[in-house]
């Protein structure tokens, strides 16, 4: 399982790492302790707490993307036979992919994981013969 740094859930989570530290003192966010000592947050426990705190909908100014990138953590991975589906809650936006099984499975995609879900628009056309 993944494991992230104060200092990286922030920039994830699009806070400081001292509000980071917050919501852990607070017993918010759980923590527990590398080797060396440091803080490091599990990644499942990282993806719902990115939901959750989406859903609060507190914090939605201090999100920006640019060009398009949206780097986040996978909040949820579904697969079926032949397609997947996975969700990236980036900051307060969720973006959901599909893309196929073998897709998922190569590149070993798991909740809890660091992604950046890239979008790119589409133009459509409808031509009536």
């Amino acid at each position: 399982m993944c494991a992230y740094s104060i200092g990286r859930a922030a920039r994830l989570l699009g806070v400081s790492p001292d509000t980071v530290r917050r919501w852990a003192d607070s017993g918010r966010l759980p923590t527990s302790r590398d080797g060396a000592g440091k803080r490091q947050i599990e990644g499942a426990d990282l993806a719902a707490f990115a939901v959750a705190l989406a859903d609060d909908g507190d914090d939605a100014d201090n999100y920006t993307s640019v060009r398009n990138a949206f780097p986040g953590i996978i909040t949820a991975v579904k697969v079926g036979d032949i397609a997947a589906q996975v969700e990236v809650q980036a900051g307060p936006h969720r973006l959901v992919s599909l893309l196929t099984r073998e897709a998922v499975e190569e590149l070993g995609l798991t909740v809890g994981m660091e992604a950046v879900a890239r979008v790119k628009s589409t133009n459509v056309h409808i031509d009536l013969p």
